[in-house]
């Protein structure tokens, strides 16, 4: 596992260090163990986690403007553990609707120290805390919806963080009114089949 993992880190141009890599690898463990109770991804090969989870959430991190980041419907932690163990620096709130996957998420805080997450259980629409610098979601919602119930949440120079597959101009064409694209990125994962890009939004 730590040879794929970096082999995938070098071929993505991304530089960790060995404890960086060592947590991720056990974060996958964690998740592979608790997947078989708990349901918490589609995703049963811990080799495929490494592709479709952890290379997926951490090549967004050089786009990522500021410090204090909020992960809506963050489900076992993604993208925001992840991006917590290579950005130490920065704190990641980690927002979910499921007990059992906030639980899944604290037992991850306890097991791997990080003291730079926090795993909240709430509806997004009902979370009411503010002035992150940047609201980051992963196959959370559409970005109307994704704009509409979050639009509270980010400073007023925070931005927008919305990971998607293939790019959907009707979706592009949809976001709401005070709201405007400033980057779209393709992303690039190595053996991943399929498009990744990310999209980021500020208010207009």
């Amino acid at each position: 596992m730590i040879e794929k993992l970096s082999r995938l880190l070098t071929t993505a141009h991304i530089s960790l260090t060995d404890e960086q890599k060592q947590q991720l690898l056990r974060y996958v463990a964690l998740l592979h163990k608790w997947n078989k109770a708990y349901n918490l991804t589609s995703v049963r090969d811990p080799q495929q986690m490494l592709i479709r989870h952890i290379l997926d959430s951490i090549v967004v991190e050089p786009y990522l403007q500021g410090e204090h980041f909020i992960d809506v419907g963050t489900g076992p932690g993604l993208p925001g553990i992840p991006l917590a163990i290579v950005r130490p620096q920065a704190h990641f709130t980690l927002l979910d609707s499921l007990g059992k996957r906030v639980r899944f998420l604290r037992h991850v805080q306890h097991e791997l120290q990080l003291t730079n997450i926090n795993p909240v259980q709430s509806r997004v629409e009902q979370y009411d805390e503010h002035n992150f610098d940047g609201v980051i979601s992963r196959a959370f919602a559409s970005l109307n919806d994704m704009l509409n119930w979050c639009q509270a949440l980010p400073a007023d120079n925070g931005a927008f963080y919305a990971l998607k597959g293939q790019l959907d101009d009707s979706e592009l064409a949809a976001i709401p009114d005070g709201f405007q694209v400033m980057r779209i990125e393709r992303l690039l994962i190595p053996d991943l089949d399929g498009e990744r890009h990310l999209i980021v939004i500020c208010k207009a």
